[in-house]
């Protein structure tokens, strides 16, 4: 097989396989990374078939990979820097993500990461009305499920600390609900025994 048809035949592969893995997240109909990694293909094979030289199979499938999938990339460096404390600087790698023109699906797990951090820093406000909006879109089919669970256990979290009970506490349900298989099912029901037992132990109706 010539070297422009194998880069060819690498790119349809590897859009057939993660755009099926889409499909199954329920992330909605992934036309951009169908079309991303279709231009890059032609692209690449167009230039072999030009002038002969053509790039490492290998090298190809990563430079795919860092293309289509730049958002998600991004928000694992911003998730890395918001653990280390550098709160600014993960910000900004989050804004950098949407920036580069997501698609919905990342474009929404950017936002579910924003609203974390907000959490983190005690901007309760503007981390509901992000997890809001993430569940609005989850609600149009382009978010996967586990990112809907931990965006309703996080939800939970900032009207818990905002003092709004039984919001937290619907939210914690709709986490075991929507995946109970997930560790955000777990952390909820920790969450909903401690308080659970905090209402016997003041003499409350337990939820």
């Amino acid at each position: 097989m010539s070297p422009p048809a194998l880069l060819l035949l690498l790119g349809l592969l590897y859009v057939l396989v993660f755009g099926g893995l889409s499909l199954m997240r329920r992330e909605g109909s992934p036309t951009r990374l169908v079309i991303e990694g279709a231009v890059c293909s032609a692209l690449v094979a167009g230039l072999a078939a030009l002038t002969g030289w053509a790039l490492n199979p290998a090298l190809f499938l990563v430079l795919l990979y860092l293309l289509t999938m730049r958002g998600r990339l991004l928000v694992d460096l911003g998730n890395l820097l918001a653990r280390r404390g550098h709160h600014a600087q993960a910000e900004a790698v989050y804004r950098l993500a949407l920036r580069l023109w997501p698609d919905e699906a990342s474009r929404l797990i950017v936002h579910l990461n924003q609203g974390v951090l907000e959490v983190h820093r005690g901007r309760l406000d503007q981390a509901i009305a992000l997890f809001q909006q993430v569940l609005a879109g989850a609600r149009e089919g382009y978010l996967g499920v586990k990112h809907e669970a931990a965006c309703h256990y996080n939800l939970a979290v900032a009207y818990q600390r905002k003092g709004l009970d039984a919001q937290a506490t619907l939210e914690f349900n709709t986490v075991l609900d929507t995946w109970p298989a997930t560790e955000y099912a777990r952390y909820a029901t920790i969450a909903l025994e401690r308080r659970k037992g905090k209402n016997t132990s003041t003499g409350l109706p337990g939820n």
